[in-house]
Protein backbone atom coordinates (compact mmCIF):
# COMPACT_ATOMS: atom_id res chain seq x y z
CA UNK A 1 0.00 0.00 0.00
CA UNK A 2 1.32 3.59 -0.68
CA UNK A 3 2.21 6.06 1.76
CA UNK A 4 1.65 9.62 1.36
CA UNK A 5 5.15 9.88 0.65
CA UNK A 6 5.01 7.88 -2.34
CA UNK A 7 1.68 9.37 -3.68
CA UNK A 8 3.37 12.81 -3.82
CA UNK A 9 6.24 11.64 -6.24
CA UNK A 10 3.17 10.60 -8.33
CA UNK A 11 3.61 12.66 -11.78
CA UNK A 12 -0.27 12.78 -11.21
CA UNK A 13 0.10 14.21 -7.93
CA UNK A 14 -0.77 17.81 -8.29
CA UNK A 15 -0.96 19.38 -4.62
CA UNK A 16 -3.96 17.37 -3.88
CA UNK A 17 -6.08 18.11 -0.73
CA UNK A 18 -6.70 14.92 -0.10
CA UNK A 19 -6.29 11.52 -1.39
CA UNK A 20 -8.09 8.18 0.28
CA UNK A 21 -8.29 4.91 -0.78
CA UNK A 22 -11.07 2.71 0.65
CA UNK A 23 -12.03 -0.87 0.71
CA UNK A 24 -14.94 -3.41 2.44
CA UNK A 25 -13.70 -6.80 2.11
CA UNK A 26 -17.17 -8.36 2.02
CA UNK A 27 -18.13 -6.90 -1.17
CA UNK A 28 -14.86 -6.00 -2.40
CA UNK A 29 -14.94 -2.88 -2.74
CA UNK A 30 -11.60 -1.32 -3.46
CA UNK A 31 -11.07 2.51 -4.74
CA UNK A 32 -9.60 5.80 -4.11
CA UNK A 33 -11.05 9.43 -3.71
CA UNK A 34 -9.33 12.26 -4.81
CA UNK A 35 -10.18 15.56 -3.98
CA UNK A 36 -7.47 17.97 -6.27
CA UNK A 37 -8.76 21.75 -4.74
CA UNK A 38 -11.11 23.31 -2.13
CA UNK A 39 -13.29 26.24 -1.93
CA UNK A 40 -14.37 27.18 1.02
CA UNK A 41 -18.39 26.33 1.66
CA UNK A 42 -18.59 24.89 -1.19
CA UNK A 43 -17.93 20.75 -1.68
CA UNK A 44 -15.77 19.36 -4.06
CA UNK A 45 -17.44 17.71 -7.16
CA UNK A 46 -16.47 14.73 -9.26
CA UNK A 47 -18.44 11.53 -10.44
CA UNK A 48 -17.36 8.25 -9.91
CA UNK A 49 -15.72 5.64 -12.15
CA UNK A 50 -15.97 1.91 -12.40
CA UNK A 51 -13.60 0.54 -14.64
CA UNK A 52 -10.98 -2.81 -14.89
CA UNK A 53 -7.86 -1.12 -14.00
CA UNK A 54 -4.88 -3.33 -13.98
CA UNK A 55 -3.07 -1.94 -10.81
CA UNK A 56 -4.18 0.05 -7.69
CA UNK A 57 -1.37 2.38 -8.88
CA UNK A 58 -3.41 3.30 -12.71
CA UNK A 59 -6.22 3.49 -10.52
CA UNK A 60 -4.65 6.09 -8.28
CA UNK A 61 -3.31 7.85 -11.11
CA UNK A 62 -6.73 8.17 -13.15
CA UNK A 63 -8.02 9.57 -10.09
CA UNK A 64 -5.46 12.51 -9.49
CA UNK A 65 -5.96 12.94 -13.04
CA UNK A 66 -9.20 13.46 -13.23
CA UNK A 67 -9.64 15.48 -9.82
CA UNK A 68 -7.43 17.78 -11.51
CA UNK A 69 -9.26 17.95 -14.47
CA UNK A 70 -12.38 18.74 -12.18
CA UNK A 71 -10.93 21.79 -10.68
CA UNK A 72 -10.07 23.34 -14.07
CA UNK A 73 -13.47 21.89 -15.38
CA UNK A 74 -15.71 24.29 -12.21
CA UNK A 75 -13.57 26.65 -12.65
CA UNK A 76 -14.00 27.45 -16.64
CA UNK A 77 -17.66 27.04 -16.21
CA UNK A 78 -18.24 30.03 -13.29
CA UNK A 79 -18.77 27.46 -10.81
CA UNK A 80 -17.66 27.57 -6.98
CA UNK A 81 -16.99 24.47 -6.34
CA UNK A 82 -13.18 22.67 -6.51
CA UNK A 83 -12.59 19.46 -8.28
CA UNK A 84 -12.29 15.86 -7.03
CA UNK A 85 -12.79 12.20 -8.72
CA UNK A 86 -13.52 8.91 -6.83
CA UNK A 87 -12.76 5.69 -8.48
CA UNK A 88 -13.92 1.94 -8.15
CA UNK A 89 -11.87 -1.09 -8.97
CA UNK A 90 -14.34 -3.74 -10.77
CA UNK A 91 -12.51 -6.94 -9.94
CA UNK A 92 -14.80 -10.25 -10.62
CA UNK A 93 -15.83 -10.01 -6.87
CA UNK A 94 -16.54 -6.88 -6.54
CA UNK A 95 -18.76 -7.39 -9.74
CA UNK A 96 -20.48 -9.78 -8.31
CA UNK A 97 -21.61 -8.25 -5.29
CA UNK A 98 -22.07 -5.19 -6.83
CA UNK A 99 -25.24 -3.62 -4.49
CA UNK A 100 -23.30 -4.84 -1.39
CA UNK A 101 -20.24 -2.85 -2.81
CA UNK A 102 -22.19 0.17 -3.72
CA UNK A 103 -23.96 0.20 0.18
CA UNK A 104 -20.42 0.38 1.04
CA UNK A 105 -19.00 3.01 -0.80
CA UNK A 106 -21.82 5.28 -0.13
CA UNK A 107 -20.68 4.43 3.48
CA UNK A 108 -17.30 5.73 2.89
CA UNK A 109 -18.63 8.80 1.28
CA UNK A 110 -20.59 10.04 4.60
CA UNK A 111 -17.05 9.55 6.48
CA UNK A 112 -15.97 12.61 4.54
CA UNK A 113 -18.80 14.78 6.06
CA UNK A 114 -19.88 16.30 2.81
CA UNK A 115 -16.42 17.28 1.58
CA UNK A 116 -16.93 15.29 -1.61
CA UNK A 117 -20.31 14.75 -3.91
CA UNK A 118 -20.17 12.50 -6.27
CA UNK A 119 -22.36 11.07 -9.46
CA UNK A 120 -22.15 8.80 -12.28
CA UNK A 121 -19.38 8.15 -14.74
CA UNK A 122 -18.16 5.21 -17.04
CA UNK A 123 -19.44 2.08 -15.48
CA UNK A 124 -21.90 3.34 -12.86
CA UNK A 125 -25.28 2.85 -13.72
CA UNK A 126 -28.34 4.85 -12.34
CA UNK A 127 -29.49 2.09 -10.84
CA UNK A 128 -26.05 1.88 -8.42
CA UNK A 129 -27.13 5.75 -7.74
CA UNK A 130 -30.39 5.02 -6.77
CA UNK A 131 -29.44 2.82 -3.98
CA UNK A 132 -25.99 5.01 -2.79
CA UNK A 133 -28.92 7.43 -2.18
CA UNK A 134 -30.53 5.26 0.80
CA UNK A 135 -27.12 5.62 2.34
CA UNK A 136 -25.75 8.79 1.61
CA UNK A 137 -26.91 12.70 0.83
CA UNK A 138 -23.91 13.15 -0.87
CA UNK A 139 -24.64 11.91 -4.56
CA UNK A 140 -26.03 14.09 -7.21
CA UNK A 141 -27.34 13.89 -11.24
CA UNK A 142 -30.63 11.58 -10.24
CA UNK A 143 -32.85 14.99 -11.20
CA UNK A 144 -30.64 15.51 -14.68
CA UNK A 145 -29.40 13.90 -17.64
CA UNK A 146 -25.82 15.01 -17.55
CA UNK A 147 -25.11 13.09 -20.82
CA UNK A 148 -27.78 15.50 -22.33
CA UNK A 149 -26.14 18.41 -21.40
CA UNK A 150 -22.95 17.49 -21.87
CA UNK A 151 -23.59 16.50 -25.47
CA UNK A 152 -25.33 20.43 -25.84
CA UNK A 153 -22.03 21.73 -24.16
CA UNK A 154 -19.91 19.50 -26.82
CA UNK A 155 -21.88 20.38 -30.16
CA UNK A 156 -21.77 24.21 -28.81
CA UNK A 157 -17.68 23.77 -28.77
CA UNK A 158 -17.81 22.37 -32.12
CA UNK A 159 -20.05 25.10 -33.37
CA UNK A 160 -17.69 27.71 -32.05
CA UNK A 161 -14.79 25.87 -33.39
CA UNK A 162 -16.34 25.86 -36.79
CA UNK A 163 -17.20 29.38 -36.43
CA UNK A 164 -13.06 30.25 -35.70
CA UNK A 165 -12.30 28.69 -38.74
CA UNK A 166 -14.25 29.07 -41.51
CA UNK A 167 -16.51 31.62 -40.26
CA UNK A 168 -19.43 29.23 -40.19
CA UNK A 169 -20.69 27.36 -37.01
CA UNK A 170 -23.90 25.60 -38.91
CA UNK A 171 -23.60 21.62 -38.28
CA UNK A 172 -25.54 21.01 -41.90
CA UNK A 173 -23.78 19.32 -44.47
CA UNK A 174 -20.70 18.87 -42.53
CA UNK A 175 -18.61 15.42 -41.56
CA UNK A 176 -18.07 14.62 -37.67
CA UNK A 177 -16.36 11.18 -36.31
CA UNK A 178 -17.75 9.93 -33.03
CA UNK A 179 -15.19 7.78 -30.94
CA UNK A 180 -17.30 5.80 -28.58
CA UNK A 181 -21.33 6.19 -28.68
CA UNK A 182 -22.15 5.48 -25.04
CA UNK A 183 -24.92 7.64 -23.03
CA UNK A 184 -22.73 10.83 -24.42
CA UNK A 185 -21.52 10.19 -27.96
CA UNK A 186 -24.87 8.67 -28.42
CA UNK A 187 -26.55 12.09 -27.16
CA UNK A 188 -23.63 13.84 -29.80
CA UNK A 189 -24.52 11.96 -32.06
CA UNK A 190 -28.85 12.74 -32.10
CA UNK A 191 -27.77 16.23 -32.30
CA UNK A 192 -25.67 15.92 -35.46
CA UNK A 193 -27.73 13.69 -36.86
CA UNK A 194 -31.28 15.76 -37.12
CA UNK A 195 -28.88 18.42 -39.00
CA UNK A 196 -28.23 15.98 -41.58
CA UNK A 197 -24.51 15.78 -40.98
CA UNK A 198 -22.43 12.97 -42.10
CA UNK A 199 -21.40 10.73 -38.89
CA UNK A 200 -18.92 8.19 -39.07
CA UNK A 201 -18.96 6.43 -35.45
CA UNK A 202 -16.85 3.22 -33.81
CA UNK A 203 -17.56 1.92 -30.55
CA UNK A 204 -16.28 -1.63 -29.56
CA UNK A 205 -19.63 -2.69 -28.31
CA UNK A 206 -21.18 -4.52 -31.67
CA UNK A 207 -24.85 -4.86 -29.88
CA UNK A 208 -24.78 -0.78 -29.05
CA UNK A 209 -23.88 -0.18 -32.94
CA UNK A 210 -26.50 -2.51 -33.81
CA UNK A 211 -29.50 -0.28 -31.82
CA UNK A 212 -27.98 2.80 -33.25
CA UNK A 213 -27.45 1.73 -36.72
CA UNK A 214 -31.26 0.69 -36.58
CA UNK A 215 -32.04 3.92 -35.10
CA UNK A 216 -29.44 6.42 -36.96
CA UNK A 217 -29.79 4.42 -40.43
CA UNK A 218 -27.57 7.07 -42.02
CA UNK A 219 -24.70 6.59 -39.29
CA UNK A 220 -21.43 5.37 -40.85
CA UNK A 221 -20.12 2.34 -38.61
CA UNK A 222 -16.33 2.01 -39.01
CA UNK A 223 -13.95 -0.17 -37.24
CA UNK A 224 -12.22 1.61 -33.76
CA UNK A 225 -9.04 1.24 -34.84
CA UNK A 226 -10.37 3.73 -38.24
CA UNK A 227 -12.15 6.22 -36.70
CA UNK A 228 -9.70 8.74 -35.92
CA UNK A 229 -8.97 8.34 -39.52
CA UNK A 230 -11.51 9.29 -41.26
CA UNK A 231 -11.63 12.51 -43.29
CA UNK A 232 -13.83 14.66 -41.47
CA UNK A 233 -14.19 18.54 -39.63
CA UNK A 234 -14.54 17.04 -36.81
CA UNK A 235 -12.89 14.11 -34.93
CA UNK A 236 -15.13 13.95 -31.81
CA UNK A 237 -13.47 11.70 -28.78
CA UNK A 238 -16.11 9.88 -26.11
CA UNK A 239 -14.80 7.16 -25.00
CA UNK A 240 -11.96 7.22 -22.26
CA UNK A 241 -8.92 9.39 -21.60
CA UNK A 242 -5.53 9.47 -23.19
CA UNK A 243 -6.65 8.77 -26.79
CA UNK A 244 -4.59 11.41 -28.33
CA UNK A 245 -0.74 10.57 -28.80
CA UNK A 246 2.11 10.93 -30.93
CA UNK A 247 1.53 8.34 -32.90
CA UNK A 248 -2.26 8.78 -34.35
CA UNK A 249 -2.59 12.47 -34.10
CA UNK A 250 -0.66 12.17 -37.40
CA UNK A 251 -3.10 10.14 -38.81
CA UNK A 252 -5.74 12.78 -37.88
CA UNK A 253 -7.80 13.86 -41.02
CA UNK A 254 -9.47 16.40 -39.52
CA UNK A 255 -9.63 20.69 -38.83
CA UNK A 256 -11.08 20.06 -35.18
CA UNK A 257 -10.73 17.70 -31.99
CA UNK A 258 -13.60 18.42 -29.57
CA UNK A 259 -15.48 15.91 -27.80
CA UNK A 260 -16.98 14.86 -24.66
CA UNK A 261 -14.05 12.51 -23.10
CA UNK A 262 -11.86 13.56 -20.37
CA UNK A 263 -8.24 13.86 -20.60
CA UNK A 264 -8.32 13.19 -24.53
CA UNK A 265 -4.42 14.21 -24.53
CA UNK A 266 -2.25 11.43 -23.56
CA UNK A 267 0.17 14.25 -22.30
CA UNK A 268 0.52 18.06 -22.53
CA UNK A 269 2.64 17.74 -25.48
CA UNK A 270 -0.50 16.06 -27.62
CA UNK A 271 -1.41 19.59 -27.30
CA UNK A 272 1.95 21.23 -29.00
CA UNK A 273 1.42 18.54 -31.90
CA UNK A 274 -2.38 19.44 -32.86
CA UNK A 275 -1.12 22.93 -33.39
CA UNK A 276 1.57 22.05 -35.31
CA UNK A 277 -0.55 20.31 -37.32
CA UNK A 278 -3.18 23.37 -37.80
CA UNK A 279 -5.76 21.38 -35.97
CA UNK A 280 -7.70 23.02 -33.46
CA UNK A 281 -8.47 21.26 -30.34
CA UNK A 282 -11.45 22.67 -28.09
CA UNK A 283 -9.96 21.78 -24.51
CA UNK A 284 -12.15 18.43 -23.58
CA UNK A 285 -12.88 20.15 -19.68
CA UNK A 286 -14.36 23.03 -21.16
CA UNK A 287 -16.25 21.79 -24.46
CA UNK A 288 -18.13 18.69 -22.08
CA UNK A 289 -18.33 21.02 -18.86
CA UNK A 290 -22.53 21.07 -19.66
CA UNK A 291 -22.65 17.44 -17.36
CA UNK A 292 -21.11 19.03 -14.41
CA UNK A 293 -23.30 22.34 -14.86
CA UNK A 294 -26.46 20.35 -14.87
CA UNK A 295 -25.32 18.65 -11.63
CA UNK A 296 -24.67 21.54 -10.10
CA UNK A 297 -28.23 23.35 -10.71
CA UNK A 298 -29.25 20.13 -9.00
CA UNK A 299 -27.46 20.23 -6.59
CA UNK A 300 -28.32 24.32 -5.27
CA UNK A 301 -31.61 23.95 -6.24
CA UNK A 302 -34.91 22.08 -5.19
CA UNK A 303 -35.69 21.87 -8.85
CA UNK A 304 -32.96 21.77 -11.63
CA UNK A 305 -34.04 24.42 -14.05
CA UNK A 306 -33.58 23.38 -17.86
CA UNK A 307 -33.62 26.84 -18.76
CA UNK A 308 -30.94 28.00 -15.73
CA UNK A 309 -28.98 25.06 -17.09
CA UNK A 310 -28.74 26.11 -20.54
CA UNK A 311 -28.10 29.74 -20.07
CA UNK A 312 -25.09 28.56 -18.21
CA UNK A 313 -23.52 26.39 -20.59
CA UNK A 314 -24.11 29.10 -23.40
CA UNK A 315 -21.72 31.27 -21.37
CA UNK A 316 -18.93 28.43 -21.89
CA UNK A 317 -19.01 29.65 -25.80
CA UNK A 318 -17.28 32.89 -24.60
CA UNK A 319 -14.61 31.52 -23.02
CA UNK A 320 -13.93 29.04 -25.61
CA UNK A 321 -14.16 32.24 -27.82
CA UNK A 322 -11.46 33.36 -25.66
CA UNK A 323 -8.86 30.45 -25.71
CA UNK A 324 -9.10 30.40 -29.38
CA UNK A 325 -8.57 33.80 -29.57
CA UNK A 326 -5.69 33.92 -26.94
CA UNK A 327 -3.96 30.66 -28.58
CA UNK A 328 -3.52 32.34 -31.72
CA UNK A 329 -2.34 35.12 -30.54
CA UNK A 330 0.42 34.45 -28.76
CA UNK A 331 0.70 31.31 -31.02
CA UNK A 332 0.63 28.81 -28.23
CA UNK A 333 -1.69 25.49 -28.02
CA UNK A 334 -5.14 25.85 -26.21
CA UNK A 335 -4.76 23.41 -23.93
CA UNK A 336 -1.84 25.43 -22.43
CA UNK A 337 -3.88 28.50 -22.51
CA UNK A 338 -7.33 26.85 -21.06
CA UNK A 339 -4.97 25.82 -18.30
CA UNK A 340 -3.47 28.93 -17.32
CA UNK A 341 -7.19 30.50 -17.52
CA UNK A 342 -8.40 27.34 -14.94
CA UNK A 343 -4.94 28.06 -12.86
CA UNK A 344 -5.79 31.48 -12.25
CA UNK A 345 -9.74 31.50 -11.62
CA UNK A 346 -9.49 28.44 -8.66
CA UNK A 347 -6.13 30.15 -7.14
CA UNK A 348 -8.39 33.46 -6.53
CA UNK A 349 -5.87 35.23 -9.16
CA UNK A 350 -7.64 38.25 -11.78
Amino acid sequence: MMTQADIEKLLEFDNHKLVTRFEDKDSGLCGYVAIHRTIEGHPSLGATRLWSYRSETEALCDSLRLSRLMSYKSALAGLPYGGAKAVLIATPNMLKHRADAFRAYAEKINYLGGQFVTGTDVGVEDKDISLMQKTTDFVIGTKVDPAYYTAISVTNAIEVALNRISNQPELGRRKFAIQGVGKTGSNILKLLYKNSAVVYIADIDKQKLKAIKKKFPRVKVVNPSDIHKQEVDVFIPCALSGVLNSKNIKELRCSIVAGSANNQLNAPSAGDLLYKRGILYAPDYASNAGGLISVADELENKRPSKERILSRIEKVRVILENIFEEGEKKKIPTNIVANKIAEKIFNGKK
